[in-house]
């Protein structure tokens, strides 16, 4: 179906996309995320529109990391010429919550921000009887730019305002109502509360209200929807939602009404509220007590470990490497480089490019052999303050055996098994690839170690799960995984594989969901087994932040690796202990084991 209304009578776009010039951003007075931002845009046609109350625009900065733009409500506008060129000056009031909103609020005058836009429907002024305020508009935080814009549009004294804020106020230097109701949830300003304090069913039958038009967190809308409701008032919210593309063609933005799956970023953002279908509240704790301090240790195996958070095998050398950059006793535990019975010079050629949100990677194990390892550099590692595991390798059984036979020896707390080495009697497959060799592999070295090992399985095996199962039936007392996915790159000038391998290893953020899957999928498979058969789990893979660590522990993991996030950050292990702990605190979690596993679903 083409939407007519997008085009003019030339058949040209009537909506805007390109480059504005950013002339000014200030950090909102008593704020300490919300920030102005003003751009200047040029319309390159008479027909181009400007935007209207309620609608917004896609925005990311010009040098952006975010690949895709956020969609922000317009707080003001102004259409004016300039030099015969018809101009709009936009004003977006931004909460800086992720990285694209945080990009966009440390830009400065002069640099480039790109935009699409107006999107999305309006807020249409209603037909009120003379003289009678019948119009009731509530902002609640950062919603509160989208109905300010609507209420300075209408007259002045024919509306009440509701404003609902944490802390202070913002963003209603152009609302002019007849009375106006602030609330805020720490007394700063007007009344102590939440919007209930000051809107309820009661106060809208009171007031003579007939219509509500709102913007906010959902749990506000959700309210208000149900106060209209019971008051018996027609009531609009403009709804927020994560977005794509932002002109309606992704489907990635819907929610679920009576109407069916409507889209946000089209067929809102301004709804009849009658027709939405708000999810159930996720049940909440209360914060930890200021003088409680969650406990970030945990157990795996019998060791103890301080955080759960361990620094990848590969990534961090023997734990030597960073000692002049960062805290190694940040790190929970440290895995080592992986280690072969003999030493290997490791591959030749190119051995690393950088790609879209990671790398790409072909070292070839590059180590100095187990019986050097052993004798002087093991001693080394276990003076630092961190679980230390020993990464072991092969390429034939033997090789596996006698390699964990000499790792053994030392006094090393756990030892990591990499399946993922080429089988050279299955032409060069990884151990890791089907449940019947990692079996084989697993057994042969549970004979020669009684230690607590932990077997890292490949994301390349065509059943993860089955050979997770095969891992621990033979002898496994953990899993960890994923490690790295099969990729390759061309040299594009050369017109060869940049790689003499062609093929190596993916790895960085850009493989964390499909790792985080797999980690998920494993847990679940291994909660399907007989409760004395299950063993804990070690999530790896573009693990860069706290956040990140969340999403595995809640998938089920009792631990997380980080490996290249290091090369960027290599304090990545403290930052993201630290996040861990603020978050634990804010959602009232004791302990690791209060969130971990709590995404499963529950059978």
């Amino acid at each position: 179906m083409i939407d007519e209304a997008l085009v003019d009578s030339d058949g040209n776009g009537i909506q805007f996309f390109g480059d504005g010039l950013v002339c000014g951003l200030k950090k909102i007075d008593g704020q300490a995320n919300v920030f102005l931002l003003r751009t200047e845009i040029v319309l390159e046609r008479e027909t181009q529109v400007a935007p209207e109350p309620g609608q917004f625009y896609m925005l990311r900065s010009k040098k952006s990391s975010a690949y895709f733009g956020r969609p922000i409500s317009v707080y003001r506008s102004k259409v004016f010429s300039e030099n015969g060129k018809r101009k709009i000056e936009l004003q977006f009031m931004i909460l800086e919550k992720g990285t694209g909103t945080k990009e966009l609020c440390q830009m400065l005058p002069g640099e480039k921000v790109v935009l699409s836009g107006p999107m999305g429907n309006v807020f249409h002024a209603p037909d009120c009887a003379d003289g009678k305020v019948e119009i009731c508009i509530v902002g609640g935080g950062i919603g509160v730019a989208p109905v300010a814009n609507f209420a300075s549009s209408l007259k002045n004294g024919s509306y009440d305002f509701f404003a609902s804020f944490r802390s202070g106020s913002y963003g209603l230097d152009y609302v002019n109502p007849r009375e106006l109701f602030i609330t805020t949830d720490d007394g700063s300003q007007g009344i102590h509360g939440m919007l209930s304090a000051a809107l309820t069913a009661g106060k809208i039958r009171d007031a003579g209200y007939k219509y509500i038009f709102a913007c906010g967190p959902e749990p506000m809308l959700a309210y208000v929807q149900n106060v209209a409701h019971e008051a018996g008032v027609k009531a609009y919210l403009s709804l927020e939602h994560r977005m794509l593309c932002g002109a309606g063609a992704c489907l990635g933005c819907t929610i679920q009404t009576d109407e069916g799956t409507l889209r946000v970023c089209k067929d809102g953002p301004v709804f009849d509220s009658g027709i939405i279908h708000f999810a159930e509240p996720s049940p909440r704790k209360n914060p930890l007590p200021e003088n409680v301090e969650p406990d970030l240790s945990v157990e795996i195996c019998g060791v103890h470990f301080k955080n759960p958070v361990i620094a990848a095998s590969g990534t961090f050398g023997y734990g030597q490497n960073f000692r002049g950059l960062s805290d190694v006793g940040a790190w929970g535990g440290i895995s080592s480089k992986g280690t072969t019975l003999e030493p290997r010079e490791g591959n030749p050629g190119e051995r690393s490019i950088e790609v879209a949100s990671g790398d790409i990677n072909s070292i070839g194990l590059q180590n100095p052999g187990m019986k050097e390892v052993v004798e002087k550099i093991v001693p080394e590692m276990m003076k630092l303050d961190s679980v230390i595991i020993l990464n072991v390798a092969g390429h034939d059984l033997l090789s596996y055996v006698e390699a964990v036979r000499l790792a053994d020896s030392t006094d090393v707390k756990m030892i990591e098994l990499n399946i993922s080495c080429p089988n050279v009697k299955a032409g060069g497959q990884a151990w890791g690839m089907v449940p019947e060799a990692a079996s084989e592999c697993v057994s042969a070295v549970r004979a020669v170690t009684k230690r607590p090992l932990i077997v890292k399985l490949t994301p390349n095996a065509p059943d993860l799960r089955a050979v997770a199962r095969a891992c621990i039936d033979a002898g496994a007392d953990a899993l960890s995984l994923v490690n790295t996915f099969l990729a390759t790159a061309i040299d594009i000038e050369k017109g060869k594989p940049f790689f003499e391998n062609i093929r190596a290893g993916l790895c960085g953020p850009a493989i964390k969901p499909i790792a985080l899957r797999m980690v998920y999928d494993v847990v679940e498979e291994i909660n399907r087994m007989p409760e004395e058969k299950r063993v804990p789990v070690i999530g790896i893979g573009g693990i860069e932040k706290w956040q990140d660590a969340v999403e595995f522990i809640m998938a089920g993991a009792s631990a997380v690796q980080i490996g290249s996030a290091v090369f960027a950050n290599p304090n990545v292990a403290r930052d993201v202990c630290d996040g861990l702990k603020s978050f634990m605190k804010r959602k009232g979690y004791n302990n690791i084991e209060d969130f971990r596993g709590i995404a499963q679903a529950k059978n």
